[in-house]
């Protein structure tokens, strides 16, 4: 180590520790091996002082949870809860150590006991993202992203991972526990018309840029929450009732420029010009300021689409 590296730390020009405010904000996270190939989200407020509050999308589930258990310990943020971290069963406890270098949040995740269970992760801070629905966007040519007849344009979500959907009487349908699919094209801001169906006690999505689902349930009669037909999943309630019960078509009209985002489904606007905090369970790429994929949940139940299509906005 240099003299002058010494000197600087000593005056604290380079501080050898980050202090507990450095933790605060928004971090998208990479996630080294991820079994569901997902990014991970963080919300971190109030580091170092009594009232600090985190918020975790991420392993094993993908909902929104507000972590129970948070500390600083040393140079590092330690957020604890217990989760079946194995599927259905029993619980354990996952503990999640980060620590900020060079400006990002690196760390590790383990569940207490269990060998093999340790996921390195790299997050950077969530970027600002100007644009807004102003009214000024144009809208380009409509591009049909599923033709009827093949998945022409579409790809596993997961490397290696066969596509386990197939295309019969014009419809899109997933195979039992198939892998979600997205398509090869990436896209920005856009206006997207989904026509789906789903059958009874099942559920899908609708991966916006590959990292905000929009949620596809069969709910007609339940009340309404962060998981229903139509909302962001997780971040958002939507504002009325609008599903229709299993096995009869539905259609979501879709727009999302910069962050803010409107849902109708089925004729009624469910979410209206709401601004998404950040990434969900279905998102698979940190990038937010980056074009992505749509993309199709395939591994909750079945589901069928007869038509998708995708209208971008172009810079005004």
């Amino acid at each position: 180590m240099s003299r002058n590296f010494l000197l600087a730390v000593m005056l604290g020009a380079i501080p050898l520790f980050a202090a507990p405010a450095d933790f605060n904000g928004r971090w998208n996270i990479t996630v080294a091996n991820e079994p569901r190939n997902r990014a991970w989200w963080l919300e971190v407020n109030g580091a170092g002082t009594p009232p600090m509050k985190v918020r975790f999308v991420g392993a094993p589930g993908g909902q929104m949870d507000v972590i129970p258990e948070m500390r600083i310990e040393g140079a590092q943020l330690v957020w604890t809860f217990e989760r079946a971290y194995a599927g259905k069963g029993s619980k354990s406890r996952g503990v999640y150590r980060a620590r900020v270098e060079g400006g990002r949040l690196i760390g590790h995740f383990q569940v207490d006991g269990r060998d093999g269970s340790r996921l390195d992760f790299s997050g950077k801070r969530a970027p600002e993202i100007a644009d807004r629905n102003d009214g000024q966007w144009r809208a380009g040519k409509p591009v049909d992203l599923f033709n009827g007849k093949d998945l022409s344009g579409w790809q596993s979500r997961f490397s290696g991972r066969p596509i386990q959907w197939r295309v019969a009487s014009g419809l899109l349908k997933n195979e039992e526990k198939a892998a979600d699919i997205a398509t090869t094209v990436k896209f920005w801001n856009f206006k997207l018309q989904v026509v789906f169906r789903v059958g009874k006690g099942s559920n899908s999505g609708v991966g916006l840029r590959g990292r905000y689902e929009v949620q596809i349930l069969e709910d007609a009669g339940r009340p309404l929450d962060t998981h229903s037909n139509g909302t962001i999943y997780s971040r958002m309630v939507p504002a009325v009732v609008a599903s229709k019960p299993a096995g009869e078509w539905q259609t979501f009209d879709i727009t999302l420029i910069g962050r803010e985002v409107t849902v109708a489904l089925n004729g009624k606007t469910v979410i209206d010009h709401q601004r998404i905090e950040g990434l969900t369970a279905m998102a698979n790429d940190a990038n937010e300021d980056l074009p992505g994929p749509i993309s199709l949940q395939g591994d909750h139940g079945p589901v069928e689409f007869k038509k998708i299509t995708i209208t971008p906005f172009l810079r005004p």
